[in-house]
């Protein structure tokens, strides 16, 4: 279902979606409280965004896999889902900013 996702892979120079992990992890995050100065450029960012929704909504479809199989507990599939829907929605709410930001600079008159 998600495989469709790393479709995505051509919009970046970088190849940010190259693999889908089951693990989440936060590197924008982790880069920003660490504080190290590093420069990430724009397209950085989106692409550790965008894996890192993949991920997450890959493992909230793993869980859900699991549970059908017997191998994990309602609870872990309820939350891995909700994480996913949040992320999920986060992802479509920065899409529609973006896009609307675009659409701005594209009326400006130069």
């Amino acid at each position: 279902m998600i495989e469709s996702i790393k479709g995505v892979n051509g919009l970046f120079s970088n190849g940010a979606l190259t693999g889908v992990e089951t693990g989440t992890s936060n590197s924008v995050s982790a880069a920003a409280a660490q504080g190290t100065g590093t420069q990430m450029s724009f397209a950085q960012v989106m692409g550790d965004m965008a894996t890192e929704m993949a991920n997450t909504v890959k493992l909230g479809e793993t869980k859900s896999f699991e549970a059908i199989q017997g191998k994990a507990t309602t609870r872990e599939v309820v939350d891995a889902v909700m994480n996913a829907e949040q992320t999920l929605q986060t992802a479509i709410a920065i899409r529609d900013k973006v896009v609307t930001a675009y659409l701005e600079i594209a009326r400006m008159q130069i």
